[in-house]
C-alpha cells in the first residue's frame, strides 16, 4: 500500500488471505436515530453482497419510480463484502409501488439483471420525516476473517492488544483511491483540466458527484502523506509545538502548547492530534507543526493536487491522526484469525488491517 503513502507502525502478519468470499468481510451500519414513523421518506435496512451501493440505488429508483437523487444513503459500501446498510426513499404521498420490493428483486434474478451470487435483501422498513444524508450513521461494525495467516501468533496477539489500547494511524483506506489507485490518476487529469482554464471553477450539476470523488481523493492522498511522514519522524502520537488537537468524538478543534495536561489528555484518549485536510482558508497549526506541513506540501508530486484544491475552493479541515477501534475482540481457529470491532464514521477497517501487516484482498 506504499503508493497510497500508508506506513505500517509495527507489522506482525507477513501474509494472509483476505476477502476470499463476501462473508469474510461483514460490515453493518449503526445509526443513532429515533424514527418518527411519519413523513414521506421510507427508510429501508438492506443486506447486500457482491453489489455496490450505487447499484442498489439504481434498483430502488426503478422499483419506486423516483429519481436517484430522491434516494439517500449514509456511506458507500464495498461490493466484495456482506454489508448491512440503510437507504431512504422519498415516496410522494407515501404511495408504495404495487409490487413488493422482494418480488421486484426476484424479477431481477429471473431476467438476469442480478446474478445468483448477488444478494439484495430488505430486512427492515420504517417511515421517517427526513432524508438520509451522507455521514449520518454513527459507526460501522465489522467482522473480518483473515485466512492462512502467516506470522507468530503470540506476536500478533500482542500487537492486537496494543491496537485495542492505543489505536492505529487513521489512514484513508485504499477504497478511497479506487481500483488500483485509478482515482488518483483521474484526479490528476481533472485538476490539470481545470487549472488549464483561466475561468473560475463552475461544475455542471451532472459532474458534481464525480468531481467530489476526485476532490476527496486529493485531500485524502495529502493527509496520508502527512501522516506517513509523522510516523517516519516519530511524531504520530507525540505532539509537535503548534499542533492542532481534536476533542474526541466531536468536531471541536484547538491549538495549544504542550504540557503535562495535554499529554495526559492524549494518553487518556480525551483528545487526539489532528492532521491537515488541505484546502483553501486559514490553517490552524503553528510553529513546528506548520513547518512540517509546509515541507510536505511543497513536495513536487503533491503540487497539482494542492493547486487544484485551491482552484475548486474546498476548505481546509482537520482529521484525527489516531483511530481507536471500539469493542475489539479476536479469535483464532488454526491459521484463521477473525476480528470484530466498530469504527466511527469516516474510519477505514483497512487502516486496522494495515497496522497488522501488508494484508491485501485476494
Amino acid at each position: 500500500m506504499n503508493e497510497l503513502n500508508i506506513q505500517p507502525l509495527n507489522p506482525a502478519i507477513s501474509s494472509a488471505k483476505f476477502k476470499q468470499t463476501a462473508d469474510d468481510f461483514v460490515v453493518k451500519e449503526i445509526l443513532d436515530i429515533e424514527f418518527d414513523g411519519t413523513g414521506e421518506h421510507l427508510w429501508l435496512f438492506i443486506k447486500k453482497s457482491h453489489v455496490n451501493t450505487a447499484f442498489v440505488v439504481k434498483l430502488l429508483s426503478d422499483w419506486a419510480n423516483i429519481k436517484p437523487s430522491d434516494i439517500g444513503f449514509s456511506g458507500l459500501k464495498d461490493r466484495h463484502a456482506t454489508t448491512y446498510q440503510w437507504f431512504s426513499l422519498r415516496i410522494p404521498q407515501k404511495t408504495l409501488p404495487q409490487i413488493a420490493f422482494n418480488d421486484f428483486i426476484q424479477i431481477k434474478y429471473d431476467d438476469k439483471t442480478l446474478n445468483d451470487n448477488e444478494c439484495i435483501e430488505p430486512l427492515q422498513s420504517v417511515w421517517h420525516g427526513k432524508k438520509l444524508h451522507r455521514g449520518t450513521h454513527k459507526a460501522n461494525h465489522f467482522i473480518i476473517k483473515l485466512k492462512e495467516v502467516m506470522g507468530d501468533k503470540n506476536t500478533i496477539d500482542t500487537l492486537i492488544q496494543q491496537i485495542k489500547q492505543c489505536g492505529v494511524p487513521n489512514y484513508f483506506g485504499e477504497q478511497r483511491f479506487g481500483n488500483d489507485g485509478n482515482n488518483i490518476i483521474n484526479a490528476q487529469r481533472f485538476f490539470a483540466k481545470i487549472l488549464a482554464n483561466n475561468k473560475p471553477y463552475k461544475p455542471h450539476k451532472k459532474d458534481l458527484n464525480k468531481n467530489s470523488i476526485y476532490i476527496s481523493t486529493a485531500k485524502s492522498l495529502i493527509f496520508n502523506k502527512l501522516l506517513s511522514e509523522r510516523i517516519t519522524r516519530g511524531y504520530y502520537d507525540t505532539p509537535l509545538m503548534g499542533d492542532v488537537f481534536n476533542l474526541a468524538g466531536t468536531g471541536s478543534l484547538f491549538c495549544d502548547g504542550i504540557d503535562d495536561v495535554i499529554l495526559q489528555r492524549l494518553a487518556s484518549h480525551d483528545i487526539h492530534i489532528a492532521g491537515l485536510m488541505f484546502g483553501a482558508g486559514r490553517r490552524l497549526s503553528r510553529d513546528d507543526a506548520y513547518a512540517l506541513e509546509e515541507e510536505i506540501l511543497n513536495l513536487p508530486q503533491l503540487q497539482i493536487f494542492k493547486d487544484g484544491l485551491i482552484k475548486v475552493g474546498t476548505q481546509a479541515s482537520y482529521r484525527p491522526l489516531r483511530l481507536l477501534p471500539q469493542e475489539l475482540i479476536w479469535q483464532w481457529d488454526k491459521d484463521c484469525l477473525t476480528l470484530q470491532f466498530a469504527l466511527p464514521t469516516g474510519g477505514f477497517a483497512t487502516s486496522v488491517l494495515s497496522a497488522l501487516g501488508d494484508i491485501r484482498a485476494c
